[in-house]
This record gives C-alpha cells, sequence and structure tokens, in this order.
C-alpha cells in the first residue's frame, strides 16, 4: 500500500517503540520497522559495531527488503545511522524525519574531564569497583561487547555526514527533550542540512509515543506536502 517508509529505532530500543506511527502510517503506507542487531528480536553482533557497520547492515537490509526510494523516520541512534548511510547514497531517500536526532560529539567540561580521571585511576586499581560504580545505570547493564560498541558511537561526531543530506529533511524534536535538545542538536543539524526545517512538539527525546497524535500529524503533514 502505497510509498514505503522505513522506521529506526534508538539506542537500547527496538522498533515496537515506533508503536503509534506503524498503526498510523500502515493506513496510508507500506511501513517496514527495523530491529538494528544487538536490540529487539534481531541477533547480536560478534564484534562491537560503530555506526558504520550499522549502516552498512541496514543497506543490506534495504537491499534484501527491496526498499529502493523509502521515507525514513529515524530516533535518536537511529539518525546517527541514517545520516551515515544517505550522505552517500543520495539516491537511496525519499523524505527523512529525524526525532531527537544525535550526533554531536560535545566539548568536554573540565568538570566531565575530572570525572574521567577518576574513573581510569580507580579502574586501573580496583576494576570491578569501577564498574559498578561510574556511568548510567543504561551503560552499566550493558554487555562488555555493547559497551565498546557504545563507545565507538557516541565518539563519532556525524555533522559532516549530515550536512551531505540533499533530501526533504524534517527535525521533529520535543520541546522538553533534555537528551537532545532542539536548541542544541535540533538547531545544528537544521544549520547543516540544507533546506531542512525545525519543528518541535509536546513532549521530551520520546515525544512520538508521549504525544503520538500530535507528532502524528506533524509527520503526515510533512511527508504528503509537495
Amino acid at each position: 500500500m502505497g510509498e514505503d517508509i522505513l522506521l529506526l529505532h534508538g539506542y537500547g530500543s527496538k522498533k515496537e517503540s515506533f508503536y503509534y506511527q506503524i498503526n498510523f502510517l500502515k493506513n496510508y503506507y507500506r511501513v517496514t520497522a527495523v530491529d538494528f542487531p544487538c536490540f529487539g528480536a534481531s541477533e547480536g553482533a560478534d564484534e562491537a559495531w560503530g555506526v558504520k557497520e550499522y549502516a552498512d547492515w541496514l543497506l543490506k537490509f534495504m537491499d534484501a527488503a527491496h526498499l529502493n526510494c523509502p521515507h525514513v523516520l529515524a530516533h535518536s541512534f537511529g539518525a546517527r545511522v541514517a545520516f551515515r548511510l544517505f550522505s552517500a547514497e543520495k539516491t537511496r531517500l525519499r523524505k527523512l524525519i529525524i526525532t531527537g536526532g544525535a550526533g554531536l560529539v560535545k566539548p568536554r567540561t573540565p568538570q566531565y574531564m575530572r570525572q574521567i580521571t577518576r574513573y581510569r585511576r580507580v579502574k586501573r586499581l580496583f576494576p570491578k569497583f569501577a564498574e559498578r560504580h561510574f556511568g548510567s545505570e543504561d551503560y552499566k547493564s550493558l554487555s562488555p561487547l555493547m559497551k565498546k560498541s557504545f563507545k565507538r558511537i557516541v565518539n563519532e561526531d556525524l555533522k559532516k555526514y549530515a550536512a551531505q543530506i540533499s533530501a526533504p529533511t524534517l527535525l521533529l524534536y520535543g520541546r522538553e527533550d533534555a537528551v537532545t535538545p532542539p536548541t542544541e542538536e535540533g538547531e545544528t543539524f537544521r544549520s547543516l542540512i540544507a533546506g531542512s526545517k525545525l519543528e518541535l512538539t509536546e513532549g521530551g527525546h520520546f515525544c512520538f509515543s508521549e504525544h503520538p497524535k500530535e507528532f502524528n500529524f506533524k509527520l503526515f503533514a510533512f511527508l504528503t506536502e509537495s
């Protein structure tokens, strides 16, 4: 039914995070929602993947699923993969919608650097203690392999790839997003992607599931505008 649209979830999430979008969009489009390797129902990888490896996997998935020129809705980590892939594969994308898009490496504050120095000192002497007491709860719950992957992903700045995107692009961010603030990530990507526009909706980093009616309204308006 209709054109293809491909949904790319965020880190630590899965395709079901787009529950409200899948049930809305399926009335107008052929919806494909993926589980990236190591997430959801997909199998794990045997090495620590970075954004490039996920982008390479996604291109192979699109070929296998015969998705030649879909619209793409990408959340957070999914945006990283979209920037990397579609900056090179310019003819493979119709329209791009980024929500809570990540991909910036921010300047390290003195406080952050002191914390890193402290962590490294403790890790040399008491590695198990360091792993238990440093980092976020989400990070500490990752396997050793996924921790390596996470570090590779968050330390890659995607600005140069975002600047090469030529498809019509909507940056749709939650006003209260504290993970990828629209005044930082949103405005930066808007300035990098030629012709893109930034719109705000109610909610935070998962605004698409917190306020799905408003999100879907703005999403559909962008998809159907000429």
